[in-house]
Parts: structure tokens; C-alpha cells; sequence
């Protein structure tokens, strides 16, 4: 399974045509794009389901909502999805946008709860040789970097060292892993492949992170 050339097409030119007479012409277009985006968003899930525990499969809708925003085009040109961890005890969640010129996977941490985000910092505080060494991993460098992103504060949390040597990690709001692909890459035979090789590479790091933000400092169980 792949997206269609017709499909990555309709997101272009829902880009260049944002309104909503142009929409309505193009229902059906924009009907079957979506079931192929689809199709491919469930082949990724089942791939998923052989490696990992998935609680719950979103699909985003292309709708706006624009009551808040200066931006006012109806319409979001892409395809998105997100997949939900199973459990308390499996942390984290994978993300995918298909959008021609900017599609990009990513899994992590977006935006942690208060007590999670304090919790992370204070691991990161007490020892961060255990993320280094995962963020220097052959295939996490691969697929991401060797490095996470995310917003980060000027400088140190309250409370916190600023000229700590994981200060880096522990200004952190957010921890997200991200790959981008390009056009091509995406439209490729191998992309749903791509996909789940780079969702693979996360395991280290989620695996890292659920054993953080399931015990406390001493390693006790929190669940």
C-alpha cells in the first residue's frame, strides 16, 4: 500500500485553491484521497501492532477551525494521524503528516503534563548518561539526528542549575523525536517501510521514558 500520485496531488492543489467553493467541487477527489490516506494510516498501524501496544489510532480532520485565528482558509492541505501508546505503563505516542513540502513522522513528547515534565528534568538532573547514549545510537541518528526537539526555555527551570551539563535536556518543554521526507520519499514504493523502520528506532527512547514516568528518583514503581 501507498499514496497515490492523485491523493498527494489533491493536497497541492487544495493549497493553491483554499476555499470552499473549490472544495465543493472537488468532494470526490478529496473523498478518495482521504481513503487512500487512510489505507495507508491503518497499513502503518497494523505494522505498528507487530512491534508495539497501540491504545487508539487518530486520524486528523482537514477542517480548520478558524474562529481564533487570523488565518482564515478553511482548510488544512494534509493528511495526519497520531497513534496512542497502550496503558499506563507504555508512555509516549507517534505522529505522522502528510503534506507536500513539509511531511514529517515524529514520536515522543509533545507538550508533558506539569508533574511528568518536572519528573523527566530531575532524571535528566540526576543522571543523563542513559538518553545520551540512546540519542547516539546508530539508528536513532539515522532516522532523527541524535537529537530531539521541541520548545525550550531561554534558560534554567526554576529550581534548576543553569550551568548543569544536561541543562540542554533540562530546559526542555517538550521532547519529540522528528524525521522530515521529501516529495519523492513519500510517493515511494518503500515510504509505509520508512515509516515503521524510523517508529522502530523510537523504542529505545520511549522504553527509556516509560521507565522514567512510571517510577519515582529511586526507581520505586509509581503504577
Amino acid at each position: 500500500m501507498k499514496l497515490e500520485n492523485t491523493s498527494y496531488q489533491f493536497l497541492k492543489d487544495l493549497h493553491e485553491n483554499n476555499n470552499r467553493d473549490w472544495f465543493a467541487e472537488h468532494k470526490k477527489v478529496y473523498e478518495n484521497s482521504l481513503a487512500n490516506a487512510k489505507e495507508v494510516f491503518s497499513n502503518i498501524h497494523h505494522n505498528l501492532e507487530l512491534h508495539d501496544e497501540i491504545e487508539k489510532q487518530k486520524v486528523y480532520r482537514i477542517y480548520r477551525d478558524v474562529r481564533f485565528s487570523k488565518d482564515k482558509t478553511p482548510y488544512n492541505p494534509r493528511f495526519a494521524v497520531s497513534y496512542s501508546r497502550k496503558g499506563k505503563h507504555l508512555r509516549g505516542g507517534y505522529f505522522l503528516q502528510i503534506k507536500p513540502g513539509d511531511t514529517v513522522l515524529g514520536g515522543g513528547f509533545w507538550q508533558p503534563e506539569k508533574d511528568d515534565l518536572f519528573r523527566i528534568r530531575k532524571e535528566f538532573e540526576l543522571d543523563d548518561s542513559e538518553i545520551r547514549e540512546i540519542l547516539s545510537e546508530e539508528k536513532f541518528v539515522k532516522y532523527f539526528g541524535g537529537e530531539l526537539e521541541g520548545e525550550e526555555l531561554k534558560s534554567a527551570p526554576k529550581g534548576f542549575d543553569k550551568t548543569h551539563p544536561a541543562i540542554d535536556l533540562i530546559r526542555k518543554k517538550g521532547f519529540i523525536a522528528v524525521r522530515k521526507f521529501t516529495d519523492k520519499e513519500v510517493l515511494s514504493a518503500n515510504f509505509v517501510q520508512e515509516i515503521d523502520d524510523s517508529f522502530k528506532a523510537l523504542r529505545p527512547y520511549f522504553n527509556l521514558m516509560s521507565d522514567i514516568l512510571t517510577t519515582n528518583l529511586n526507581g520505586e514503581s509509581l503504577i
